[in-house]
């Protein structure tokens, strides 16, 4: 497991199985974070996992630089043949992801924090 930390505003972590890689994120997805989860799913996806998921259940804000990074990282597992799994229950996130389309687009899945406040 790894953990990167951008600002202490939020923490990456990033577990690996036979099943695929996980990275959970924690905190604030914005302009200054982005660039890290975007190196940290680059990472993930350059060693072409059978899945990845992005659990974004524990995010409290998410921007247009977070969205362009899942934006991003669908295309390019697509195009590898990876299964991207976006986890997210939190209104902060799921707003934008369904303002945007992304949240169809990205199939996403509620996670443990679903039907929270």
């Amino acid at each position: 497991m790894t953990a990167l930390h951008a600002a202490d505003i939020v923490s990456l972590d990033v577990t690996r199985s036979a099943a695929g890689v996980r990275v959970t994120v924690a905190g604030e997805v914005d302009s200054s974070t982005a660039p890290s989860l975007r190196a940290v799913v680059d990472e993930a996806l350059a060693d072409r996992p059978r899945t990845l998921t992005v659990d974004l259940d524990r995010v409290t804000f998410l921007d247009s630089a977070g969205l362009c990074v899942l934006a991003g990282a669908h295309r390019r597992a697509a195009a590898d043949g990876v299964a991207l799994r976006v986890v997210a229950s939190g209104r902060a996130v799921v707003r934008p992801l369904q303002i945007t389309g992304l949240y169809d687009l990205l199939a996403v899945r509620p996670g443990a924090g679903a039907g929270a406040a």
